[in-house]
């Protein structure tokens, strides 16, 4: 079993940059797909990106492709998502999560465990 906790949201402008953070705790990180999920208020929670165990691969939604980069540390039990050029509309909740799978996932579904969120807010 793994604990994750979200960290680095918060209040940027348009055009602006965040780093989010995900320490996980309990089983090793590298033992689990990694990603990051968001939900805005009165939309549907969906798929942000996604890394492998190895950190060799990663698959983002085309909605944040070429702004938004995953990354892990395994050796600290971190995920990161930088998070570039953001627009009003990447203002949400974002979760990290975890997978199982030996694969990248991209349905919340298809992750076992996820955190409480950290919250980015995005003015124009």
């Amino acid at each position: 079993q793994v604990q994750l906790v979200e960290s680095g949201g918060g209040l940027v402008q348009a055009g602006g940059s965040l780093r989010l953070s995900c320490a996980a705790s309990g089983r090793a990180s590298s033992a689990y797909v990694m990603g990051w999920f968001r939900q805005a208020p009165g939309k549907e929670r969906e798929f942000v990106a996604a890394i492998s165990r190895s950190g060799f691969d990663t698959k983002y939604a085309d909605s944040v492709k070429g702004r938004f980069t995953i990354s892990r540390d395994n050796a600290r039990n971190t995920v990161y998502l930088q998070l570039n050029s953001l627009k009003p509309e990447d203002a949400a909740v974002y979760y990290c999560v975890a997978s199982r799978s030996l694969y990248i996932r991209i349905m919340w579904g298809e992750y076992n465990y996820w955190g409480q969120g950290t919250q980015v807010t995005v003015s124009s």
